[in-house]
């Protein structure tokens, strides 16, 4: 089974999500249906990809960081359009941190770059703002010697 893994940013401008949702596409485009798409659910790239992966026929791992993540969503439709994601998964992998902190988010995408064959990055090439931020992980995943698809556009600036 090939295993597709994702970081990004939780903000990504409105100008790049066609850019972003074909890129996603792209990567699950001709597969049998033998693939799992690995995400932490968190809003913005990763429910993203997640969507499209279901939409694609792949089976969804959820990768929940902390026992309190859910806390992390303040807006009500994030929170239920999480939830309703993670009811989609055929798995849940749910690590062993009690709380949300930035070590319990580096090391849920410390595990999907762990154990994807590819890792789709929606980046901007900055550094992280916190630690298990989306460069953060990009750069882990390339030091496992991963190979990680950069999905942005030059000259988009994130908030």
């Amino acid at each position: 089974m090939k295993r597709i893994g994702v970081t990004g940013h939780r903000d990504i401008p409105q100008e790049l999500h066609a850019h972003v949702r074909a890129a996603i596409r792209a990567a699950f485009d001709g597969r049998d249906g033998s693939t799992e798409a690995l995400s932490s659910l968190a809003t913005g790239a990763d429910q993203l990809f997640a969507d499209i992966a279901l939409g694609c026929g792949a089976e969804l791992t959820a990768v929940i960081p902390s026992d309190d993540y859910e806390q992390g969503f303040t807006d009500p439709a994030e929170l239920a359009r999480y939830r309703e994601l993670k009811e989609r998964a055929t798995r849940e992998i749910r690590l062993a941190f009690p709380h949300s902190t930035d070590e319990a988010y580096y090391a849920a995408g410390a595990y999907i770059a762990d154990t994807c064959d590819r890792l789709l990055a929606v980046w901007d090439g900055r550094p992280a703002r916190g630690l298990g931020g989306t460069g953060d992980i990009v750069r882990y995943a390339r030091e496992l010697g991963k190979p990680v698809t950069v999905i942005w556009r030059a000259g988009v600036e994130r908030a």
